[in-house]
């Protein structure tokens, strides 16, 4: 996938845009969308917040890619860093001090022009306000109580951020790429600035210098966003709905019938369909989202090793993928997605029922348990929750399905109040670190903690062994013994952790014959709907 390498703004608010509500793209829609209008069907009902501060979910990322700009963006064909909102960089030489300079020329929606303390303000922000994504930020050392003097503005063009240990300079760099790195127009957000930073302001309005403005947001329902005239870039689509439909079956009659130009949720069944549809196009890009089921280590039952050893051999991670996703999923397990470093390729898990009962008499339960299983409602999370649910039965572990919508999973998730649960896991920049520190890493593991971003924390998972090891691989500046590293900590968490990676994502959009340029976003990066048209 190869993107322009950045993205500068000028826009004005479109006020005098009408706005078609969702009723407009009800059953009566026009059998073909507007040509200046993307229109896709999704599932969004995860997103809950569109402040890049709080934002931590995979349809929130989407829209918040499309509507912000951060310092330091990814090319995604090499997933390298490249200039953003910062035109240069450097770190001093012992390895605390970056110093960033601002492009010049570049404004945000409003017509503001964009300054070291707009980017200043905004990573305070983010630490200050300390919502799910802040550990992206505060793994740099940053604190509420230093965050004004570790990250300011020098001047009108120059940022300093300093660190409280010599990091690889890289993964600074990529960490910034995160939605989380996202720029605000300091100057609206204070005029709606209250004691929560701006937050319940900027949950449903946008303040950036991305492609599009937010023009409404409907939970369970649409995303409406506005392009900006005055783009760096010709943007061809001057809208953007984005539906929320659950359903792959729906998904498909909406674009067999021309109603959505995009559909991103087909299941493989559909997926066919499509590819013997000349009006329709299938795409398929890989993804670094993988899949996991895991288990909360404060129930008595899960928190026994041999426990969570024998799930791991009661799932059918071949059958699943190449009979039920047909090539949609890869068997994949292990924290890292392929294509980062360190990443391995180790297959240590198969369906092997006899072994399971094995472990699972050591561990006290000859004849099973029974237990649940937490997922979003779904259809594909649902189908593979099902295929899991049944090849546990053949240990004698009775699960049952608990489905509800993707925030409510999130919310009871994030509490630590799961038992077993599906989830997926995208990395926030194109870093190992990325992933181990939320896999193989927690510094605090007491309900207190309250690390809601980390993935080991969330499942109640000390993670004692490797959370030093993590420490050390992020300040390694060798790639050889850094990547070395990743690959040790990754064979250790297949074995002890109870979080069982089981596959690595292959999306695959579903798109009306004339539309290109719909990217996904790759393995680190949201969607861009930006850069999509149509043919006329």
């Amino acid at each position: 996938m190869s993107l322009p390498s950045s993205r500068p703004l000028a826009r004005s608010l479109l006020a005098g845009t009408m706005f078609f509500g969702v009723a407009a793209l009800g059953p009566a829609a026009m059998a073909e969308t507007p040509a200046d209008t993307l229109v896709i069907a999704n599932g969004i009902d995860d997103m809950k917040s569109l402040d890049p501060a709080e934002s931590f979910e995979f349809s929130g990322q989407d829209q918040i890619n499309n509507l912000y700009e951060t310092l330091v963006e990814i090319d995604p064909a090499t997933l390298k860093p490249i200039p953003g909102l910062a035109a240069s960089w450097s770190v001093s030489d012992d390895g605390l001090t970056y110093t960033f300079k601002m492009a010049e020329g570049r404004k945000f929606a409003s017509g503001n022009p964009i300054t070291a303390e707009d980017a200043a303000f905004s990573l305070q922000r983010v630490v200050k306000l300390d919502q799910t994504p802040a550990f992206i930020l505060t793994q740099f050392g940053l604190t509420k109580g230093n965050v004004e003097t570790s990250v300011k503005a020098l001047d009108a063009s120059t940022l300093q951020i300093v660190t409280d240990k010599p990091y690889a300079p890289s993964f600074l760099y990529n960490a910034l790429t995160a939605e989380v790195g996202s720029i605000v127009d300091k100057a609206v957000v204070s005029e709606n600035l209250g004691e929560d930073f701006g937050n319940a302001w900027l949950d449903t309005h946008s303040a950036g210098s991305g492609a599009y403005v937010l023009r409404a947001w409907k939970p369970n329902e649409s995303v409406v966003l506005d392009a900006n005239p005055n783009f760096g870039h010709e943007v061809a689509m001057k809208r953007v709905f984005v539906r929320h439909v659950v359903e792959p079956a729906t998904q498909l009659l909406l674009l067999q019938k021309g109603d959505v130009d995009v559909a991103r949720n087909l299941g493989p069944t559909d997926i066919a369909a499509v590819e013997g549809d000349a009006n329709l196009k299938v795409q398929t890009e890989l993804r670094g989202q993988v899949y996991y089921l895991s288990g909360n280590q404060k129930d008595e039952i899960l928190a026994k090793p041999k426990v969570m050893e024998a799930i791991k051999y009661l799932i059918d991670y071949d059958g699943i993928a190449n009979q039920l996703l047909k090539g949609q999923e890869q068997t994949h397990q292990s924290f890292l997605p392929a294509g980062f470093l360190g990443a391995i390729e180790d297959k240590s898990f198969k369906l092997d029922v006899a072994k399971a009962k094995a472990l699972l008499t050591e561990a006290g339960y000859p004849d099973g348990f029974e237990t649940e299983i937490l997922i979003r409602n779904e259809k594909e999370r649902v189908d593979i929750a099902q295929a899991i649910q049944g090849s546990l039965a053949q240990g004698g572990i009775k699960a049952s399905l608990r489905s509800v919508t993707g925030a409510e999973a999130l919310s009871i998730y994030r509490a630590r109040n799961h038992k077993l649960t599906l989830q997926t896991w995208g990395p926030d920049y194109p870093d190992p670190q990325t992933n181990a520190s939320v896999f193989a890493a927690n510094a605090d593991n007491s309900d207190a903690g309250a690390l809601v971003g980390n993935l080991a924390w969330r499942n109640a998972y000390a993670a004692a062994e490797t959370t030093p090891m993590v420490a050390a691989a992020v300040v390694e500046k060798d790639e050889a013994k850094r990547a070395a590293m990743y690959e040790e900590m990754q064979r250790i968490e297949q074995m002890k952790s109870p979080i069982a990676v089981l596959f690595q994502r292959s999306e695959q959009p579903a798109l009306r014959a004339g539309v290109d340029g719909f990217h996904t976003g790759g393995a680190v990066a949201s969607a861009f709907y930006w850069t999509v048209t149509k043919a006329k």
